[in-house]
């Protein structure tokens, strides 16, 4: 009875270590046939990439296109531009560029480049453009419009559609071209505004005289309801320029447009011309780079 009930307990024994191995073998042909490694497969546990964000905020070049504010215009002399202090890609120490701040000042000397132009309206845009995209910047920055409100009467002010159209032209020759780069929009300033700040300065009347921005300086101490209906009328221009600007940029995914962050900008004696009492002084164009450098580095657009 003994010898019979040991076979019978061996028989039993064999028979369960048959079947865990056969379950054991079943397991692994469910997971493809072979053992996975303590932990579960080397796929399983591979954290999933992180996708390429759409903004870059560290753009290795930068260009500049854009009008008179851009150039530098009666920062350092009279009537005449001034690069070096551009608040885009100048090399003066106390402005600090655009290009400056994102490149550091050794290579914003070789990987900057500015094609402003004074006196450059929208329709001069698309022509700034495609000489830019030479250079294939990561970063294009662009200020334009100012010029397109200033002109010698306010009834020959740029049409809003047409400012529309040369807009949206040059977008598209920036992306035939370079469909990557990055574009910071700048806001039309408040042309008002800076003709209020200058009139109280006797000598920023005098060269307004010349013939800078008439629809909105001349006359400057005019205050009767024709002079005023005329200065409102440039500055809603200016406004439909604005809009036009956050429109046709917020249709590109690697465009943005400052929020009106220079229109709102309060330009005060410092920070205009002590030449013409209009266009940004070194000073205004340092703050014009930091409203920039904000918007360009920051981790989500202006709403």
């Amino acid at each position: 009875m003994r010898n019979r009930r040991h076979r019978s307990r061996a028989v039993v024994a064999v028979a369960t270590a048959a079947l865990l191995g056969t379950t054991v073998l079943t397991a692994c042909d469910a997971q493809g046939g072979e053992a996975s490694a303590p932990g579960g497969s080397a796929a399983h546990d591979r954290p999933s990439p992180k996708p390429t964000p759409t903004w870059d905020t560290s753009p290795r070049s930068v260009a500049a296109v854009g009008d008179s504010i851009t150039r530098g215009f009666d920062a350092c002399s009279v009537l005449s531009d001034c690069p070096e202090v551009s608040w885009a890609t100048g090399t003066d120490g106390e402005v600090r560029s655009l290009a400056t701040r994102l490149l550091g000042k050794r290579r914003a000397a070789s990987h900057s480049w500015n094609h402003a132009k004074t006196g450059a309206r929208m329709d001069d845009l698309n022509g700034q453009v495609e000489q830019a995209a030479t250079e294939r910047p990561e970063l294009l920055t662009v200020m334009v419009g100012a010029n397109d409100a200033c002109r010698s009467t306010a009834a020959s002010m740029t049409p809003v559609a047409e400012f529309r159209a040369g807009f949206e032209q040059a977008m598209r020759t920036l992306r035939r071209s370079l469909p990557k780069t990055q574009v910071y929009v700048a806001s039309v300033p408040d042309l008002k505004r800076l003709w209020s700040q200058g009139r109280t300065n006797p000598l920023g009347k005098q060269v307004w005289k010349l013939g800078i921005c008439s629809s909105m300086l001349a006359d400057p101490d005019d205050l009767n309801a024709a002079a005023s209906e005329r200065r409102d009328a440039v500055r809603d221009r200016v406004v439909a320029y604005n809009k036009v600007l956050k429109d046709v940029c917020g249709k590109d995914k690697r465009c943005r447009y400052d929020g009106g962050a220079v229109f709102d900008y309060r330009f005060d004696g410092d920070q205009l011309s002590h030449w013409d009492w209009f266009h940004p002084s070194k000073n205004g164009q340092s703050r014009l780079a930091e409203l920039a450098y904000r918007r360009v580095t920051a981790a989500k657009p202006t709403a």
